[in-house]
Formats: structure tokens, C-alpha cells, sequence
């Protein structure tokens, strides 16, 4: 049932993160905007494959080097001005519970 708070989670995120990503400079859209929705798409993969998965380790690590990978690519954008103060807060915010998530799951799975 974790699964499936983690997977609305990541939903919320993304519907969140595309008007956002809308606003990046047009030469960004094509180059770091991309990076980070092909990193949200990878964190959704790996929910959906954990899930569906009878041993869950590789893909949870993959889940949680690509929470991070986003979360350094949010910390970038917020840094180059790219997102304001406030939308940095929500989004570093979803995707940090994401990654607790995350990380609760990991330790489930290791039991």
C-alpha cells in the first residue's frame, strides 16, 4: 500500500513540476527542463518496477540515485534563476518526501 503513496506522490510532483518547467528560458527547455523530466520519468519507472518486482534492492537503489539526481537538478535551477524562491520550496519539498519515502522503502525491503 506504501507503493501507492509514493507512486500519487511522484504524480503530484510531476503535475506540479510541467507548469513549472514551462517557465524555464526557452534555450533551457531543450536541455536541462529535458534532463529533469527524463529524471521524474526515471523515478517513475522505477516505482512501477519495484512494485512489480519480486526482488526490489536494485531497482529501489536506482529509485534513490534518481531522487537525488532530481533533487540537484531542482537545487540547480533554483541557483541559475530559473525557478523563484517559492516554487523551489515546493518542489525541493515534494521531492525530498519523495526520497524519505524512498528511503523507507529501502529499509523494508532489507528486512
Amino acid at each position: 500500500m506504501d507503493e501507492l503513496k509514493i507512486l500519487q506522490k511522484t504524480f503530484d510532483m510531476m503535475k506540479y513540476a510541467y507548469p513549472a518547467l514551462a517557465q524555464y528560458p526557452k534555450g533551457e527547455k531543450f536541455a536541462l527542463a529535458a534532463d529533469i523530466k527524463r529524471c521524474m520519468d526515471t523515478i517513475l519507472e522505477r516505482i512501477i518496477e519495484a512494485n512489480k518486482r519480486y526482488y526490489k534492492k536494485t531497482t529501489l537503489q536506482e529509485l534513490d540515485v534518481a531522487v537525488e539526481k532530481l533533487k540537484a537538478y531542482i537545487r540547480l535551477s533554483y541557483s541559475l534563476g530559473f525557478l523563484p524562491p517559492k516554487k523551489y520550496e515546493i518542489w525541493s519539498g515534494l521531492a525530498a518526501e519523495i526520497g524519505r519515502m524512498a528511503g523507507g522503502w529501502i529499509k523494508s525491503a532489507n528486512k
